[in-house]
């Protein structure tokens, strides 16, 4: 392929609604109700309310676009920038295996922050969410393996697919979309080092890629340029920042693979490089009756990329933290069964039985795993017993991957407990919100969600 940001520019400027296959629609409406409740349950929590300061400080005293945690009016801009945020601190947000990106904390706050400004229907937030999907998802596989070990892909990718999604609220044509691309292209950045310190760099990431890409996007609506091969040229982004780019993945099958379709929900509370050994551990402790304590230890046998991103997580010093740590996860997964939302803000850093069942789990490359990774997240564990028994489990299709996924009950119970969570939304208020999700298509227009002044503005959703 001689130009495939080109390529790829002209498939996002022709994609409208009716190319859109019914299950691609739905699927994208679940997709967005699932980041709403991840967005909601940021609330109060570190370092959002940081955010939401910094967005009263310098943004306007009112706007159209609605930041949800604190229910402010404000620009686009300081929307996106705080909601994107709040929905990837609590990790619960979605992730797209192959590409190891997390679209929707990325794609859906830039994208609801612009439609409430544009005043766009509920079509037109669908078709822009898909665009950003399908962008940031093949540029994230195009950057490859090596790009993930040092680069946090949901900051530097994401940023890219934030502004696709606002190019396509805005219009754009081919050409707007190559310089788009380059504009925000040359903006994307997140480095995970971060890990080591348990710092908040992580909803900076993600705060900047929504904030940025919609800067990009809004610049280039006004006549921005942008390099017209910010993907694989010489000074690139495949030059910098990856070792193994493979520009195949940039129009792999347009309009016939619907990347948004291969994205998981989120079961656990915790980073997606646990939840294959956290399911293995369950299933195995179920099918042969144990408890925590009859457990001697446990070896999760992983990909080398959940080595890199868990590994210098230790001795985890806060509940954000504790989320990047196997043996905290699967010390709640061993103790109460779950590793939820709850159980990290009780139990995962005072709890001692969750703090001695840490100190018996190990990681280990598994060759095998790691074959398989990134399409696929293979879950394996070892299980010594105190009585000398070696067990095993294995779990290929972790829950809430497309293959095991999330039915429309458990994502509308996922909500709820997102917003009660937090008390970002009352019960009642969650409910109108869940109608809203399924009935996005057939919004008129996309008014803020929280503000009771609008709600009525918002079809079929009604104070």
């Amino acid at each position: 392929m001689s130009h495939p940001t080109r390529t790829l520019a002209a498939f996002l400027a022709a994609l409208d609604y009716p190319a859109l296959p019914e299950r691609v629609v739905a699927r994208s409406q679940a997709l967005c109700l699932d980041w709403l409740g991840s967005a909601l349950a940021g609330k109060g929590q570190p370092p959002i309310p940081l955010f939401e300061r910094y967005a009263q400080r310098m943004g306007p005293a009112s706007g159209a676009s609605e930041s949800l945690t604190d229910r402010r009016l404000t620009s686009p801009h300081f929307a996106a920038l705080v909601n994107a945020a709040a929905s990837h601190i609590v990790e619960q947000d979605d992730l797209h295996n192959s590409s190891v990106l997390h679209p929707g904390t990325v794609v859906f706050p830039a994208a609801l922050a612009a439609a409430q400004e544009l005043g766009a229907s509920g079509r037109e937030l669908i078709v822009a969410a898909v665009a950003g999907y399908e962008a940031g998802v093949r540029i994230g596989e195009f950057l490859g393996r090596s790009h993930y070990a040092i680069f946090h892909t949901t900051g530097t990718v994401g940023t890219l697919a934030a502004a696709v999604a606002v190019g396509k609220l805005l219009g754009f044509d081919e050409d707007r979309f190559v310089h788009v691309l380059g504009s925000a292209g040359t903006q994307a950045a997140g480095l995970w080092e971060f890990l080591r310190d348990g710092a908040h760099s992580k909803q900076l990431h993600a705060a900047k890629a929504a904030a940025d890409g919609l800067l990009a996007a809004y610049l280039t609506a006004e006549g921005l340029t942008g390099a017209q091969r910010i993907l694989d040229g010489k000074q690139g982004m495949a030059a910098g920042l990856s070792q193994d780019a493979d520009a195949r993945y940039l129009t792999d099958r347009l309009g016939e693979r619907w990347a948004l379709e291969e994205t998981s929900f989120k079961f656990h509370a915790s980073c997606r490089h646990t939840h294959p050994a956290a399911d293995a551990l369950l299933a195995l402790m179920q099918s042969h009756g144990l408890s925590h304590d009859d457990i001697a230890h446990v070896t999760a046998r992983v990909h080398q990329a959940a080595i890199d991103v868990l590994g210098p997580v230790t001795r985890p010093t806060s509940i954000h933290q504790a989320k990047f740590s196997m043996g905290t996860v699967l010390g709640l997964i061993a103790v109460y069964g779950r590793a939820g939302l709850e159980e990290f803000q009780r139990h995962a850093l005072a709890e001692p039985q969750v703090i001695a069942f840490r100190e018996r789990v190990s990681m280990q490359l598994d060759p095998q795993v790691d074959a398989a990774y990134p399409k696929k997240w293979l879950g394996r564990v070892t299980v010594t017993t105190r009585d000398g028994r070696t067990l095993s489990q294995a779990i290929d299709d972790p829950k809430g991957d497309p293959g095991n996924t999330l039915s429309r009950d458990e994502l509308e119970e996922k909500f709820r407990r997102l917003a009660a969570f937090s008390g970002a939304a009352s019960p009642a208020e969650a409910q109108r919100l869940i109608d809203w999700a399924w009935q996005l298509r057939e919004q008129p227009r996309i008014a803020p969600l929280l503000q009771p002044q609008m709600r009525e503005n918002n079809s079929g959703v009604h104070a």
